[in-house]
């Protein structure tokens, strides 16, 4: 299973700073250890063009030259640099790079990305750019080229955060279903109407959570037929997260995983995961949360390999 990273491209970041920006790092580090059917690659950057197939042309240039309004990069939380310009198009990259390794070989990642609250012409919630949604433009680009039908993707985002950027682009696009499932109560507090939304309260915990994420495939595959997954894996349900405000163990977080996988293994649709939020009180246990999301990817990336063709 092919994941692509971006580790070497680090924002240097003000004392203090509460995104962790380390957690990539350790996260390529112990995959490297103790994954090793994993086979991490370096991503590229997304091109102008690549990225223009979801944001503005004036919001393109304005990140990438420096000239980006102050009050935007307040709403993105990152302090403006050329190192912060060149990652943010690794990430789309890496997206873009794990998209296509998964309709090759069944499953691929992003060892960052889930950058879903980044809007056409602007950013938010240290999200640059939405590399979901370009990896979805992208490869129904690329598709169209050899069949009649558009290819048809399914971003489920199960970050703690509901996807806003995610569900405005692609308002009224019968091509793509938005699903997210995130806490009611949190960030963001203005929520944009995705294909299906469902609101947690806060404190919810594995049984429940559990039982919304069965309700909510089930009404997924009522509605919908993809031909290609983006799951967004996000760390921050954990109930060691000191943004996430649910309470869900390493075991539920896992069972939700191998549940997602399963549901696109089931079907046949190739899936393309990133890693989304995470903001644990202890870094550790934010990157147990996503080496444990590897761990059950890699199963699944067996499961492709020896799938009759």
């Amino acid at each position: 299973m092919q994941a692509f990273y971006a580790t070497q491209f680090v924002l240097q970041l003000p004392a203090g700073h509460r995104f962790p920006m380390g957690k990539y790092q350790l996260l390529r580090d112990r995959l490297a250890a103790e994954v090793p059917e994993v086979q991490l690659m370096q991503a590229e950057p997304a091109t102008d063009g690549e990225l223009a197939l979801v944001h503005t042309p004036g919001y393109i240039a304005a990140i990438s030259d420096g000239t980006v309004a102050p009050a935007v990069m307040r709403e993105i939380g990152f302090p403006w640099s050329a190192a912060m310009a060149d990652r943010a198009r690794r990430s789309v990259g890496a997206t873009i790079a794990a998209c296509r390794s998964a309709q090759r070989d069944g499953v691929a990642a992003n060892i960052a990305g889930g950058t879903h609250h980044a809007y056409a012409d602007k950013g938010g919630g240290f999200c640059v750019f939405n590399d979901a949604a370009v990896a979805a433009r992208l490869m129904q680009a690329e598709a169209a080229r050899s069949r009649r039908q558009p290819l048809r993707v399914a971003i489920i985002d199960l970050d703690v955060h509901q996807g806003n950027g995610t569900a405005r682009v692609f308002q009224a696009d019968p091509t793509v279903f938005t699903l997210s499932i995130h806490g009611q109560k949190n960030f963001p507090f203005r929520k944009e109407a995705g294909d299906l939304d469902v609101d947690l309260p806060d404190g919810t915990g594995d049984e429940t959570y559990l039982h919304a994420l069965e309700i909510a495939l089930g009404d997924l595959e009522r509605r919908f037929e993809p031909d290609l997954v983006i799951y967004l894996a996000g760390a921050d349900p954990h109930e060691g997260d000191r943004l996430g405000r649910l309470k869900l163990t390493w075991d539920g977080l896992e069972a939700r995983d191998r549940r997602v996988f399963d549901w696109a293994w089931q079907r046949g649709v190739p899936l393309a995961f990133a890693m989304a939020g995470g903001y644990g009180n202890r870094i550790e246990d934010t990157v147990q949360v996503q080496v444990n999301t590897f761990r059950a990817a890699a199963d699944y990336a067996r499961r492709w390999h020896n799938r009759p063709r």
